[in-house]
């Protein structure tokens, strides 16, 4: 018997027939990527660059005014450098075996530096330390220049703030110990992986590059996400509405209609049985509608705000009175989608209807755009007239577009972890149902669009009497005397809570502000059987002056706000009756639940050509 060798293993070499393989069909894939660019870009003629989101102009501004005050320029480069000779030190005695506390260190939340030897090993933690103090300094200097208007400042604000995540050592292969190791491991076929999955994003985007955060096979509506049962009972151009089986022996008296945004598909709302807002809600004793907006093309360039109004809410409305026989009904809006409830509100006040509406709830809602958070960046005379002429000459804006931008919200998570995990270690994303129905964005009408981005975002119409009008009927906030549930979240990067605070104060009935834990999906997304980041809540009877006044004044309750919403509810309407299956109303069933329109998903190919 051989003596057992004290030698280390070394790492399998790949198959050089498999690595051939491989190699050649990343060639012919970026051949023919390449061939395809060159092509595109012979048809569309050389054009000049152009600076359509006035970025450059933002930096020049910024530039001069930071030159124009040498002193203190001068003084930035300075504390630079003593950082990074207190990080020199540091690193030293980090060779030298000794403990040293760090110059620079990530926040606790901060998944970009999990690795154990970040921290651990004296060089990635020089090169993690050098760019956190690199990242701290250019952020500080260029975040308060003196001069600057606030519109530039916040888009220099943003835009240093992409290139600083850009830049993070996490985000290249010889300066993340995590690739390396995989790298070394894999005799370099993590990277050679990793260009296959870029080049094959840039096949399916059409040749733009759409990062892939989830693996969409995996998915299918109605078998494993949006699987509630239920019909579609009623169709317009705008919609579907979908009605769910009951659950219960009884039922509440008055419906319920969800309005979700049209920015993605409803199924948000029903991603999983265990936390489906709408399976939940059917277990409540609620008969649960919901509408579910169609992908619009050029066929709907027309369509404006109003259309959304008429043919989506008041249509669902009209429907569902004829369904059940109710003439009122409980209703719910999702980010753009409460935009558009609160808006249907004033005008059935101002038409005299409003009792057809009893209470109403808005997640994550802002009526008043005064201060919009970081969407703001992207909102100015320059971008919003370069998107509508892009918009006009198709007659929509594309879905993909919109969602790069919020991705760039949550830059860290949204885009650059999926680029070290499929492009770096070479690895297929993992299957999260709520990152497909991320991917599931829908597109917008043009006219409707334009006039959302210009009459609420840019000009702050909706909080004005008057400010807009829909079908010949003057929207005012003031009017609507129903009773008002308001839940924000409290780390809201879309919709922040304390903008959202400010439009619930413009209603002219009572309102019950709740602000929940965690983000804009999560903190809506929030069953109580995960008993999971609670909610805030103050007892005074009227909404105090300011956000802050009235988080000083708030109680921190444990769980989910769902329940105290469904307590709200009930406390002021518990009149039940028989259940209402679908199958048996006055309306024709046309389709099972999910629908036809949730299940058309955009084909990037067909989107970028």
């Amino acid at each position: 018997m051989a003596a057992p060798s004290n030698e280390t293993p070394h790492a399998e070499l790949p198959d050089p027939q498999e690595v051939a393989k491989t190699y050649a069909e990343v060639a012919r894939r970026a051949s023919h990527l390449i061939s395809d660019h060159v092509n595109r870009q012979l048809k569309k003629g050389i054009a000049a660059p152009a600076d359509e989101l006035g970025i450059a102009q933002a930096f020049m501004d910024m530039m001069a005014k930071l030159l124009s005050n040498p002193y203190k320029l001068a003084q930035a480069q300075m504390n630079l450098v003593w950082d990074y000779f207190s990080l020199w030190q540091h690193s030293m005695m980090r060779f030298a075996g000794l403990h040293a506390a760090p110059v620079a260190a990530p926040e606790k939340s901060d998944k970009r530096f999990k690795d154990e030897e970040w921290e651990e090993h004296f060089l990635f933690d020089f090169i993690k330390q050098s760019y956190l103090i690199a990242a701290r300094h250019i952020h500080d200097t260029v975040c308060c220049v003196d001069g600057l208007d606030e519109q530039t400042q916040k888009k220099v604000n943003f835009y240093t703030r992409q290139y600083i995540d850009a830049l993070s050592p996490s985000n290249f292969a010889m300066t993340n110990p995590e690739v390396f190791r995989e790298t070394v491991k894999s005799h370099g076929q993590n990277l050679l992986k990793g260009l296959n999955n870029l080049l094959r994003d840039v096949e399916e985007g059409g040749g733009n590059l759409r990062v892939k955060m989830t693996d969409t096979t995996a998915f299918e509506l109605g078998k494993n996400v949006a699987t509630t049962p239920g019909k579609v009972v009623f169709q317009t151009d705008m919609m579907q509405l979908l009605q769910y089986t009951p659950s219960t022996d009884k039922v509440l008296k008055k419906p319920l209609l969800i309005v979700p945004p049209w920015i993605n598909k409803f199924y948000i709302l029903d991603l999983r049985e265990k936390n489906s807002y709408i399976k939940w809600c059917v277990d409540q004793g609620h008969t649960v509608f919901v509408i579910s907006w169609v992908n619009p093309d050029e066929r709907h360039a027309d369509k404006t705000f109003e259309s959304y109004v008429q043919e989506g809410i008041i249509a669902a409305l009209d429907a569902i009175e004829q369904q059940t026989g109710e003439k009122s009904v409980n209703a719910a809006g999702y980010c753009l989608g409460g935009t558009l409830l609160a808006t249907t509100l004033a005008y059935l006040a101002g038409k005299r209807q409003a009792s057809r509406i009893s209470a109403a709830t808005f997640f994550t809602t802002m009526t008043d755009f005064t201060d919009p958070g970081e969407l703001g960046v992207f909102i100015d005379e320059g971008q919003v007239s370069s998107l509508e002429k892009k918009m006009f000459e198709r007659g929509y804006l594309e879905g993909s577009e919109m969602a790069g931008t919020f991705n760039m919200l949550r830059a860290n998570d949204l885009i650059w972890s999926f680029v070290v995990n499929n492009y770096l270690l070479g690895k297929d994303p993992f299957p999260f149902d709520l990152l497909y129905w991320n991917s599931d964005s829908t597109r917008m009408p043009a006219k409707m669009h334009s006039f959302y981005l210009r009459k609420l975002y840019m000009e702050n119409r909706l909080v004005e009497p008057g400010g807009i009008t829909i079908d010949g009927v003057a929207i005012d906030l003031g009017k609507i005397k129903t009773p008002c549930y308001f839940i924000s979240t409290i780390e809201d990067h879309i919709a922040p809570w304390k903008s959202t605070y400010a439009g619930a104060r413009n209603f002219g009935g009572p309102v019950r502000f709740v602000l929940g834990g965690s983000g804009h999906i999560a903190g809506i997304v929030n069953p109580p059987a995960a008993n999971k980041y609670g909610f805030w809540i103050n007892p005074a009877a009227k909404l105090p002056a300011t956000p802050d006044d009235w988080l000083a004044g708030a109680q921190q309750n444990a769980g989910s706000w769902w329940t105290d919403w469904q307590a709200w509810l009930t406390a002021m309407d518990s009149e039940q009756t028989e259940p209402r299956d679908p199958a048996k109303g006055k309306l024709k069933v046309l389709e099972d639940a999910p629908g036809t329109f949730v299940k058309i998903r955009i084909d990037a190919k067909k989107a970028a050509a």
